[in-house]
């Protein structure tokens, strides 16, 4: 398991996040389409992450991909780390924090924008700042 510069065991994660939140942050878990708060969400400012506080994207680059969940085009640089996710029968990459190796949602190579690129994030795993 790669070192990152958070260390926190599971127990004090799961005490510090909650049993919703540690799910998705730290079992990986994928929220219900449709039901994060962040998902048709666009006012200005950056969004965290939801475990360990270190900013990941800006508002500007946010865009609805009409998928479900909280959608961008590019990460703020050297905040997320990419890892192939070979799990349920498919190949994607997926996207952690690469302050605390919190997982965020995964990235595809289908967005609508110039950088052909769509982060899908779930909402629990970020907090937005103004």
């Amino acid at each position: 398991m790669k070192d990152y510069p958070i260390h926190k065991t599971e127990a004090e994660w799961k005490a510090e996040l909650g049993l919703e939140r540690y799910k998705i942050l730290r079992d990986k878990g994928t929220e219900f389409p449709h039901s994060g708060k962040y998902n048709l969400h666009y006012e200005k400012g950056t969004y965290c992450c939801g475990a360990c506080g270190e900013p990941l994207f800006e508002s500007n680059v946010k865009f609805d991909a009409h998928c479900g969940w909280p959608s961008f085009d590019e990460s703020i640089p050297g905040k997320v780390e990419y890892i192939k996710d070979t799990a349920h029968g498919m190949i994607r990459t997926e996207i952690l924090c690469a302050n605390c190796g919190s997982h965020l949602g995964h990235v595809f190579d289908d967005g609508p924008t110039a950088t052909g690129q769509r982060y899908c994030v779930n909402s629990l795993s970020v907090d937005f700042k103004e």
